[in-house]
């Protein structure tokens, strides 16, 4: 069955117009057709991709709102921040864990829960500042009189919570400490 129908059609894909000879065309060659095509293609492959990933990034919050036992890599996930920052503050003592081999550390879903329930008490040690070196020794100056290597020294800055201070290319701590830790 032939039609002598002839529309003046402008195509879908390039914008050009044409004759077309049915009422329901709507690209002037078989190559716009193509295109097209593969441009639907393409935005429906990219919408499902887009949808996968969405699902993929909300998956695991859900997973890790429901655990008692958080990893690091899940702590980060649920606290919105980097991998690197969940370590640090596990090692600063911000966030309790508990190391339970190698690679294998755990941090408790409470914990995090009270990380942001508790209000920050500065201690009086931590209120002392050091303003020159007549109420400090520099890290140098520990070192040197009390004959400890560099690295007792920042271990026992970090367990003792030792406030320091850097000033230009110097880091004091208070005398008063380091006299009563070290004699």
């Amino acid at each position: 069955m032939s039609s002598n129908i002839k529309v003046q059609r402008i195509c879908q894909h390039c914008s050009k117009e044409f004759t077309a000879r049915t009422t329901v065309t709507r690209f002037c060659s078989h190559t716009c057709a193509r295109k097209a095509y593969k441009k639907r293609e393409k935005v429906a492959k990219t919408a499902k991709s887009d949808s996968e990933t969405l699902t993929t990034y909300t998956k695991p919050l859900e997973v890790v709102k429901s655990k008692e036992f958080l990893t690091v890599r899940e702590v980060a996930a649920l606290l919105n921040c980097s991998v690197r920052t969940a370590y640090y503050t596990i090692k600063s003592g911000t966030l309790n864990s508990v190391n339970l081999g190698q690679r294998i550390t755990r941090v408790k879903r409470s914990d995090i829960d009270k990380l942001f329930e508790q209000k920050t008490v500065s201690s009086p040690l931590s209120e002392s500042k050091i303003i020159d070196s007549k109420e400090g020794y520099t890290l140098a100056e520990v070192q040197s009189r009390f004959g400890i290597s560099e690295k007792g020294l920042h271990s026992l800055i970090e367990r003792n919570n030792i406030p320091k201070r850097k000033q230009g290319k110097f880091v004091f701590v208070p005398k008063v400490l380091i006299d009563n830790l070290l004699n």
